[in-house]
């Protein structure tokens, strides 16, 4: 189908959340000196203009990194975010550009460190490609990312993260997750996997969830931030990370920082939030 174009949606809750919990996970991988490989299977353009005709049309970065841009309160990880966002603006006051998952991986990653960006859409590769040519340790592909998993795992530095984020325009995209994840597993059962889903409909939602714990891989945590109410209506209620092997300390950051997420970016009082463990260790 191929219609989705995250530049519509840039910058908001949703993607405030992922790229909080993306930050942190490459920062654990850090810690030690090896290289690691990322692999972004649904990479989109990775830079977004917010005041391009498809975010100005929504506005939905307001209600995202917009509610977080000049607030002095933040919390020392969601500093840390907005550092990475405010960089790409050039370090100015104005809100002009918004990080997809790529760039925010590309701007933390180390000389050893590599990634893989895969993109299909014919107008958002092309734009992609561009936007990484001057980064020596990051290769684009215009290929299926779910695909991906098959090819290039286990990486050759045997540490790795990788970040599935379709767009679930087809209902096949909540099973295909599941089949990718078991898949990459077969071959890198340490590495790290990072899922973003929209809340929608929940019992879609409830199907990637039912796949994972039937599949027998452990230590799976999920993460979500909710705007309202579960509803039957049209819309994006919440969205959520599913992590496999997460960083012992991602659990922690990020019980912090949920509470302050959902009192800022959904100051109507309608939010929530949940942690908890899918399967345990």
């Amino acid at each position: 189908m191929l219609s989705y174009r995250h530049s519509f949606h840039a910058g908001n809750h949703a993607d405030v959340l992922k790229h909080l919990v993306l930050m942190l996970i490459i920062e654990n991988l850090q810690q030690k000196e090896k290289g690691f490989y990322y692999l972004d299977t649904h990479a989109g353009v990775g830079r977004y203009r917010l005041f391009g005709d498809e975010a100005e049309k929504t506005g939905e970065f307001a209600e995202g990194i917009g509610r977080l841009w000049e607030r002095q309160d933040l919390p020392e990880e969601v500093a840390r975010y907005t550092a990475l966002i405010r960089k790409i603006n050039y370090g100015g006051k104005a809100l002009r550009y918004y990080a997809g998952s790529p760039l925010i991986a590309a701007s933390l990653l180390r000389p050893q460190d590599r990634a893989l960006l895969t993109e299909l859409h014919p107008s958002d590769y092309p734009l992609l490609r561009n936007n990484f040519k001057q980064f020596d340790n990051v290769t684009s592909k215009r290929d299926n990312g779910f695909q991906q998993l098959k090819a290039t795992l286990p990486p050759q530095e045997r540490r790795g993260l990788v970040l599935i984020d379709p767009p679930y325009e087809l209902k096949a995209d909540y099973d295909l997750v599941v089949q990718a994840v078991i898949e990459g597993y077969k071959r890198f059962a340490t590495g790290i996997y990072a899922i973003w889903y929209p809340v929608v409909l929940r019992q879609q939602t409830k199907r990637i969830i039912k796949g994972l714990e039937a599949s027998g891989i452990r230590k799976i945590l999920q993460i979500e931030l909710a705007l309202r109410p579960d509803s039957d209506q049209r819309g994006m209620t919440a969205s959520g990370m599913i992590v496999i092997n997460p960083p012992w300390t991602l659990e922690a950051q990020m019980r912090r920082i949920l509470p302050y997420l959902s009192r800022v970016l959904v100051p109507e009082g309608t939010g929530s939030w949940s942690l908890q463990w899918i399967t345990p260790e």
